[in-house]
């Protein structure tokens, strides 16, 4: 039902919509909006709530909401997500006895600016439910608290209304209800309100500060037409013929030579002219680009090291943050901090750690890090260690050691937690080590007859054995294994590039090529001496560093890794240092 706080109503005045845009901000009254709806796209939108606040100097005043009767039935998860339920609707007035009343408090014609959280979306809903009710939208001058806070709160990234209220000090208690929301809009508004009056002096001003764009956009490439085909113009310096069509890196810089964007492709020719394809987006430094080289690799995983490699050197301008496009996380545990927590992550860690996977199903990794943390009594909270007075609940069933009650022995923690570790750290499948540690538990737990942890442990085995066969058998810690993969060529079986991996990362890597012109399918490095001493220095690496991956190493880590998850590429064990003959045979294949 319809309730209504909203006491004061000033007298009517009718400024016309000009006069209110030259009207001072400081004396200009607001009227902060919020509304709910059932969740449906277009013409099926139907306003369930409605919430309004009146601001003036800076101050909250008067409150109105009221509930609004629809025509669809909400939907179960609309109904949870607003906490309105169907009979609330039900019981409500319909659109058309509420909206005069709102139209009133706007103003017609307006008095009070509009005010909204993603002001876009709430004109969009109002004016389409006083259209379908046959009413005249008021159509006030309209200020968003997201461009307020884009503007005058650049440091704020999260921007929705709760993260954003929290941001500016503002406590929130009540989410997705149309006043609760409201209010806090007209919270968030004030608290800004100072440095939008110190920056514009009318509503006028005020809207063009918010709407006007922040930096001027880049220049627009040429396009011209051909054969009725339109395509974008491309500089005669920019020689793309050059470009061979394999894998490699390629490079656009300006007139000056200074490099605007670093890509890489296994058909270099064809994916450098795409840029300026008329499908194509539009970036700005291609308005620039006038110079193209290269450099080429001999496989597609040799391109994405170069090309990650080059980027973080060069840091050209075009080139944006990389976002994993992929579903692979990590099991991993940093062991820097006190008491160490095994965590899902979707990078690996840095410095000293271990670091487990890559792994396929982030969901399957979080159930796994659960099982083993109850299984090993490790803790299940974050990397900060929160004192406590009593135990967790995890550790009140006994599924953690409590270190957060400051009386365990860390040693004792760091032998339980190098036991979880240990499993996933030899050269055989962490998976099957798991489930035979599991199994031990079970024979110890049945030979002192304890049998109901016996039992315990079977109900968890064949969970965790479920997860490992759903995990592929990539559980195995990523610097316990020095490897040499060759990584093949897209297109030529006889090319490819190696990679000498140790302790997680790539230590070594290069062309293979024909060592003798005469006998193209025995491939080397550049002679049987040159690839045996790289390999051993390889294995020499492992043996006299530790497990600790330099944070500028995690990308490309990474992107080996994942690749390597990804594609079968002939890989050859390097501990124990295989013979030269070995190395030989692996190559001759």
């Amino acid at each position: 039902m319809m309730q209504s706080t909203m006491h004061r109503v000033l007298p009517a005045r009718e400024p016309s919509a000009m006069d209110l845009l030259a009207q001072p901000l400081a004396t200009t009254e607001f009227i902060v909006v919020d509304t709910e709806t059932n969740g449906r796209a277009g013409d099926a939108c139907e306003l369930t709530e409605v919430g309004a606040v009146l601001v003036g100097g800076g101050e909250l005043h008067d409150r109105w909401e009221t509930l609004v009767g629809g025509v669809a039935p909400l939907s179960r998860s609309i109904q949870r997500f607003t906490q309105i339920s169907q009979a609330m609707v039900d019981e409500a007035p319909a659109a058309d006895a509420i909206l005069p009343d709102l139209a009133e408090l706007i103003g017609s014609p307006p008095l009070r600016v509009l005010v909204a959280h993603n002001a876009a979306f709430d004109r969009r809903v109002l004016r389409q439910a006083f259209d379908r009710c046959g009413l005249v939208w008021p159509d006030p001058p309209t200020l968003c608290t997201v461009a307020l806070a884009r503007r005058y709160a650049p440091l704020v990234r999260q921007r929705r209304l709760a993260a954003l209220a929290d941001s500016l000090g503002i406590e929130v208690h009540t989410t997705h209800r149309a006043l609760a929301d409201a209010e806090t809009c007209a919270r968030v508004f004030c608290a800004l309100f100072g440095r939008l009056c110190a920056n514009a002096a009318t509503v006028g001003d005020a809207i063009d500060a918010l709407t006007a764009p922040r930096r001027p956009r880049a220049p627009r490439a040429r396009r011209t037409v051909e054969g009725g085909v339109i395509k974008r113009h491309v500089p005669d310096s920019l020689d793309f013929k050059a470009l061979p069509d394999e894998p490699g890196v390629y490079i656009f810089r300006n007139a000056a030579g200074q490099v605007l964007y670093i890509g890489k492709s296994v058909a270099l020719r064809t994916r450098a002219r795409a840029h300026f394809h008329s499908a194509a987006r539009a970036d700005g430094w291609t308005a620039q680009a006038a110079l193209v080289d290269h450099r080429t690799t001999n496989s597609e995983l040799g391109a994405l090291v170069l090309e990650n490699r080059m980027i973080r050197e060069l840091r050209p301008p075009g080139n944006v943050v990389h976002k994993h496009d992929d579903t692979f996380v990590y099991l991993r545990c940093r062991l820097d901090i006190a008491y160490p927590v095994i965590e899902v992550a979707r990078e690996p860690a840095s410095g000293r750690s271990v670091t487990i996977g890559p792994l396929r199903s982030r969901a399957t990794a979080v159930e796994l890090k659960e099982q083993l943390d109850s299984l090993f009594g490790l803790r299940h909270c974050g990397r900060k260690l929160r004192l406590r007075p009593w135990p967790s609940a995890y550790g009140q069933m006994g599924r953690c050691m409590s270190p957060c009650l400051n009386d365990l022995d860390p040693n004792l923690y760091r032998r339980k937690l190098d036991a979880a570790l240990g499993l996933f750290g030899g050269s055989g499948d962490g998976g099957a080590a798991l489930l035979a540690h599991i199994d031990e538990q079970m024979r110890a737990a049945a030979a002192e007859q304890r049998y109901e942890r016996a039992a315990w442990l079977r109900r968890r085995r064949d969970r965790i054995a479920a997860l490992v066969r759903a995990l592929e058998g990539s559980l195995q810690a990523t610097h316990t294994r020095p490897r040499l993969v060759l990584a093949p060529h897209p297109r030529d079986p006889l090319r490819g590039d190696l990679f000498w991996l140790a302790e997680g990362r790539v230590v070594d890597w290069g062309p293979a090529r024909p060592s003798d012109p005469s006998a193209p399918t025995t491939p080397s490095v550049a002679g049987d001496d040159e690839f045996y001493e790289r390999t051993r220095r390889a294995v020499a690496h492992r043996v006299e560093t530790t497990a600790c991956l330099p944070a500028t190493e995690v990308a490309e880590a990474r992107i080996v890794q994942t690749w390597l998850a990804s594609h079968e590429a002939p890989a050859l064990e390097l501990d124990p240092l295989p013979a030269p003959a070995a190395l030989r045979a692996f190559l001759s294949r």
